[in-house]
């Protein structure tokens, strides 16, 4: 086992997370719709979420990697039929030629296993069923319009569940999506005809998962691999199955001075160092990166929580706080909202951690990305309320300028 107890080994493991999860280099993937294709292929997913205090999550994540990046070309993806929706640890966009990898979840909730509904109603689903393979597409509005006709199985709430439930078990899928608006239709009139739709064994599937997190993540943990997946079956796979790759000598095992343990590709840390910029990035508390909490923690040294789900006097931070990512090094959390009625973006409370970097030069790089961040909201003026630690509001004197000039 590799001992990674030194400062220059923890920068060197941080960097490599990074550069694998495409965050070091302004366009690690390309640009615009091609490199939004290929973010989604190489990060395996990209989580949705609906909550708006600022761009929803799956805007975000790739608003922080691919330039010229624009909200609509997810659904130009998903109507191209290059990415599709389902079910990660979170509702995702996965890529297309993935799909065989959703089957193995598809298949056990349809034998009965419990995702939402304990008791899902099957003559309901049926009827849907019926009226999606004669119509055509259901857009999940024409449920919401439903209810107020007074029409019995078209009761918003029991006809809502259902579609998911034939969603989540594989009869439909998502094809078009209008905001938070989806249509649904048979599966088999959504998938392309050269997708694999041979269901993978859990060997198959712990392999896949394993190759997923190695390619965009670089150093994983073994209880990472399979992070938020059900089964004993697939945890046991997947250790037999990263024991055989270290006895093959393909993957190395990694202890760090916190005595965490992490898997990587043999000869991983032998590569050039990536170089960083003065560079910082805003990053949405679903973001690949940061998604792992424990794996933030034990990496990087990061103790982040979203706190949108605690009670208000409990928070810290505050509602909806968004991570620092500064060189290679996370470095503090902006509560914010976009006021997308007047257009403002309001920084609630900026919150810097102690760090080794010089406040001008990092406050230099934070105006710069608000600056790009707050016009993604499609804001024109930020205001900045608390400072932590205060010192730091007279680097950030430049921002009270963008008021208004954005």
């Amino acid at each position: 086992m590799l001992e990674a107890n030194t400062k220059n080994a923890s920068r060197r493991i941080r960097r490599l997370c990074l550069a694998a999860q495409g965050l070091l280099h302004e366009r690690p993937f390309g640009s615009g719709l091609d490199g939004t294709r290929r973010a989604i292929q190489h990060l395996g997913y990209v989580q949705i979420d609906s909550i708006s205090v600022v761009a929803r999550a799956h805007h975000h994540v790739l608003q922080a990697r691919v330039p010229k990046f624009t909200p609509k070309m997810t659904n130009q993806l998903l109507n191209s039929k290059d990415i599709f929706e389902y079910w990660a640890h979170a509702a995702a966009f996965l890529p297309m030629e993935d799909f065989r990898f959703s089957l193995p979840y598809k298949q056990a909730i349809k034998a009965g296993q419990v995702h939402w509904y304990k008791k899902p109603d099957q003559k309901l689903m049926q009827e849907l069923l019926a009226r999606i393979r004669a119509d055509g597409p259901l857009k999940s509005r024409d449920l919401e319009q439903s209810r107020s006709k007074g029409s019995g199985w078209w009761d918003w709430k029991p006809a809502k569940k259902a579609i998911e439930q034939l969603y989540m078990r594989g009869d439909l899928m998502i094809c078009d999506r209008e905001g938070f608006q989806k249509s649904y239709d048979l599966t088999e009139r959504v998938l392309p005809a050269n997708v694999d739709t041979t269901t993978p064994d859990t060997e198959e599937l712990a392999a896949y998962l394993l190759d997923q997190q190695l390619r965009s993540s670089a150093f994983v943990s073994l209880k990472g691999i399979t992070y938020l997946r059900r089964g004993a079956e697939l945890r046991n796979a997947t250790k037999a199955l990263v024991n055989a790759r270290i006895d093959a000598g393909e993957l190395e095992r990694v202890r760090l001075d916190n005595n965490a343990v992490y898997l990587c590709k043999t000869g991983t840390l032998d590569k050039p160092l990536p170089r960083v910029k003065d560079r910082l990035l805003i990053l949405s508390p679903f973001d690949n990166s940061v998604i792992q909490r424990e794996r933030l923690k034990t990496l990087f040294n990061f103790n982040y929580q979203l706190e949108c789900y605690l009670p208000e006097a409990r928070r810290q931070f505050g509602y909806f706080s968004l991570p620092l990512l500064y060189r290679d090094k996370f470095i503090g959390r902006m509560d914010c909202k976009a006021h997308r009625k007047t257009a403002v973006m309001e920084i609630k409370n900026l919150h810097v951690e102690p760090h080794p970097f010089d406040d001008n030069e990092l406050a230099k790089a934070f105006s710069a990305a608000l600056r790009k961040f707050a016009q993604f909201q499609g804001c024109e003026s930020i205001e900045l309320r608390t400072v932590n630690p205060p010192r730091l509001r007279s680097a950030l004197s430049e921002l009270e300028s963008l008021d208004k000039t954005l």
